[in-house]
């Protein structure tokens, strides 16, 4: 097996089955398993994998693996400290403000990147991309799109938007 398919699997399993916050911690797992990597390489890694932070139980933050990675593997999925967070899917959402094709969606702290994702990777045609900061996303419309339909696409991420339809 090639180091770094070996390094991207044993990366996988550590975040499934630890709550890694940070690179630092990241390291000593893959130490223990006899594999050395740069800071650089492992930015790399995480970020080739799509890794993401998001918030567990506790409010920290803790990295996870999106429900596929770029490798079209779907047996990988959300850490399961994440899967059942009592606050994902259910919180986080506060407004949404529309502006020509540019829409604001506000959250509380921790949850814009998060919300963000699931839109990026729901791949709707209705939306080019957002940008997310820690409590604001920016998302871009596609060229035509109306408000009705934009919120209606939404709802499918942010599922406080369904109750107001």
């Amino acid at each position: 097996m090639k180091l770094k398919k070996k390094r991207l699997e044993v990366i996988r399993e550590i975040i499934n089955t630890q709550k890694i916050g940070c690179q630092i911690e990241l390291l000593q797992p893959l130490m223990e398993a006899g594999i050395e990597v740069t800071q650089a390489t492992l930015s790399r890694d995480l970020k080739q994998l799509k890794i993401a932070k998001v918030p567990d139980s506790t409010g920290r933050y803790i990295y996870t693996l999106p429900k596929e990675n770029n490798l079209g593997n779907s047996s990988i999925k959300y850490s399961p400290v994440i899967e059942h967070h009592p606050m994902i899917g259910v919180g986080g959402f506060l407004s949404i403000s529309f502006s020509y094709n540019l829409v604001v969606v506000k959250t509380s702290p921790g949850y814009a990147g998060s919300i963000a994702y699931d839109i990026d990777n729901g791949n709707s045609k209705e939306i080019l991309g957002t940008v997310a900061g820690d409590d604001t996303i920016l998302i871009i419309l596609a060229e035509g799109i109306s408000h009705d339909t934009a919120y209606s696409v939404l709802s499918r991420y942010i599922p406080a938007l369904r109750t107001q339809l």
